[in-house]
């Protein structure tokens, strides 16, 4: 696993062992950047984080900051490991071991808000987390915020936010949904 573009291009990460972490693709990160375009000033939230390569990616295309959100210890040191070994640390990258609906209460409790927030959980959750992420990432999303999820194309994780693109790469699935302007 490599780093697409950007900063960082070319740059190795690695993997968390073991089978309970599925590392994005580099076809698919790689197609899902392009699509997003520039990313310089973003405040970028990394949920389900893994090895952080979605949010490291982010950062090595000019956002701003990354909040990444993991609750296994092993892929947390695994990132823990990334972000150093490219000399990433606070306040651009920050590491919150946590479940992901206690860190989002955590970060609406801070007042934090984010632009875009990546999204990859385990594909056998994913299709039961929809309700319950819409409306924690709500209060946490800038107007005219993007949220990207991946999933399992059979059984997709559907937010209650605008759909504004969706593609599929194998059986992955990336929709990216936008937060109204007004």
């Amino acid at each position: 696993m490599r780093v697409i573009a950007g900063r960082f291009r070319g740059r190795r990460l690695a993997a968390p062992p073991g089978r309970g972490t599925r590392p994005t693709s580099d076809r698919v990160r790689e197609a899902l950047f392009s699509i997003l375009g520039p990313l310089d000033g973003e405040r970028v939230l990394d949920l389900y984080a893994g090895s952080g390569a979605l949010g490291i990616e982010a950062l090595s295309r000019g956002a701003e900051r990354a909040v990444f959100v993991e609750r296994d210890r092993r892929a947390v040191a695994v990132l823990r490991s990334n972000l150093a070994a490219l000399g990433l640390a606070e306040p651009e990258a920050v590491v919150r071991q946590a479940d992901v609906p206690a860190a989002l209460r955590d970060a609406r409790e801070r007042g934090e808000t984010y632009s875009l927030v990546l999204c990859d959980p385990p594909y056998r959750l994913a299709a039961g987390l929809g309700g319950t992420l819409s409306e924690a990432l709500g209060p946490l999303l800038e107007r005219g915020g993007r949220v990207v999820t991946e999933s399992d194309r059979r059984d997709p994780l559907t937010l209650t936010f605008d759909l504004s693109d969706e593609r599929r790469y194998g059986d992955t699935l990336i929709r990216i949904h936008t937060t109204h302007e007004s």
